[in-house]
């Protein structure tokens, strides 16, 4: 799969939503999602999927 910058992911095993800061070199850096690049941590994108919230959240 193919991420790009702002993208919301999580980790495959598991883990907090975080948000991709950049791309390079085919390593995907990630941050949480208050946090800049300086903070960003490597993963490969065989690693990552695309963050989906599970359930219903319509209007109460």
């Amino acid at each position: 799969m193919t991420f790009e910058t702002g993208d919301i992911v999580q980790p495959l095993k598991g883990g907090p939503a975080m948000t991709v800061v950049k791309v390079e070199n085919g390593v995907v850096y990630c941050g949480m999602m208050d946090s800049g690049i300086e903070n960003a941590k490597p993963f490969k994108p065989e690693e990552l999927s695309l963050y989906k919230e599970e359930g219903d959240f319509g209007v109460c």
